[in-house]
């Protein structure tokens, strides 16, 4: 690879060892990226650089830096960090098991590796009084900035689309339950996953955002119209949508196309060749709504085939799938720079469209406003990508990792 202006190229898993200051947190060493395409909001620049210090971007520009860069990397993609709203594990290991401290610590490690700079920590349906001590122990690590949040895909979901969620373990939206386990959080419950058809739903949509949550629409049989009321309700998102939910059918489109032709609306999808067909990617990342790549990972993320559990059930993961015994698909092995791999790649989703899906409209979603973008003010959480986006390296804050 050849530099631009015949300066060296310094590659990142280099710098990360040889720099003498990092702009990491905390220190006044500018840190100067040039890359052959920067990813902003609505544009980009080809080529373009970022300017790093404590921990912030504090300038980027088109073509050449006003000074000689500290990496310069002609044919890397240079993109936000990724912030992945609905994520229940990986490195072996699930938000759902004990040893809360440990148990993330592995998790964020394991997707920093693929360009993740935030992440939620989603938890499946468990018991009540097991989900409200999982809550108490996650919000001390939200409350650190470890984690962005919690995200409850449960207890309160449809029986006939509950997916991998135990059918025994799931209940009625009771407002008892819902303030249980919002209060256990402290605030750091940031999402909730409910099936407004529920006895009680709609008015837990409504309870769930006054607790200054989002409401999110999925697994669940509402129809069009209950969906149309949820979201008038207060529900402003949708957990993977598509699957999980009442399909889309001519007479009675179902929850899916209420979520999806209402721009008000974040819609999550999981874009790893298993969940959805890449022209379902492409039409829901190119629908009205903002599309929202989420990886769904499970414990195997990041790791081997073999046996896992997910919440209280039995998880067989084989060539790159997880599944119940009787074929239910059980969230997934994937990573969110994958994930834009195969959107790009094989559903033919514009790189920008994607990158945004994976950055800037999460960060929205959570209103995560100092990250997901790249913007001067804001963190300098940066992901480099070659030019088969693959991931070259992460900046977290302004140090690499």
């Amino acid at each position: 690879m050849t530099a631009l202006n015949t300066r060296p190229v310094v590659a990142p898993s280099a710098a990360a060892a040889s720099f003498t200051g990092d702009a990491g947190p905390g220190t006044d060493t500018a840190l100067l990226i040039h890359a052959g395409t920067v990813i902003l909001p609505g544009r980009e620049l080809s080529p373009g650089w970022v300017e790093v210090q404590n921990g912030c971007i504090v300038d980027v520009g088109a073509g050449e830096p006003p000074r000689p860069a500290d990496v310069v990397l002609p044919e890397a993609v240079l993109a936000p960090g990724f912030v992945d709203a609905h994520n229940h594990g990986g490195g072996g290991v699930s938000f759902n098991d004990p040893d809360t401290r440990a148990v993330a610590a592995r998790i964020i490690q394991t997707h920093l590796g693929h360009g993740t700079t935030t992440m939620m920590a989603s938890l499946v349906t468990a018991p009540l009084d097991e989900m409200e001590g999982l809550v108490r122990a996650l919000a001390v690590l939200v409350h650190e900035g470890l984690l962005a949040g919690i995200h409850l895909e449960g207890p309160w979901l449809s029986p006939r689309h509950r997916g991998a969620h135990a059918e025994e373990l799931l209940r009625m939206p009771d407002a008892a339950s819902i303030d249980t386990l919002m209060s256990a959080g402290g605030g750091a419950v940031r999402m909730v996953t409910i099936a407004p058809e529920l006895d009680g739903g709609l008015a837990a949509v409504a309870r769930i955002v006054e607790y200054g949550a989002v409401a999110a629409i999925g697994h669940t049989d509402a129809d069009y119209t209950l969906t149309q009321a949820a979201i008038a309700a207060g529900a402003t998102a949708g957990t993977h949508v598509f699957n999980a939910m009442r399909p889309l059918h001519h007479r009675e489109p179902g929850a899916a196309l209420a979520l999806l032709q209402n721009p008000a609306v974040f819609a999550e999808l999981v874009a790893d060749g298993v969940h959805l067909h890449p022209a379902v990617v492409r039409l829901i990342s190119e629908s009205p709504a903002r599309p929202v790549f989420v990886t769904d990972a499970m414990a195997a993320a990041g790791a081997e085939d073999g046996d896992y559990k997910l919440g209280a059930l039995d998880v067989r993961v084989a060539d790159g799938q997880a599944r119940l015994s009787d074929g239910t698909i059980a969230g997934s092995v994937l990573t969110l720079s994958h994930a834009v791999r195969y959107a790009v790649l094989t559903a033919g989703v514009p790189l920008p469209l994607a990158i945004r899906a994976a950055s800037q409209n999460p960060a929205d979603l959570l209103g995560l406003d100092d990250r997901g973008r790249i913007q001067p003010g804001l963190r300098a959480d940066l992901v480099l990508l070659d030019p088969a986006l693959h991931v070259l390296a992460t900046l977290h804050e302004g140090s690499w990792v």
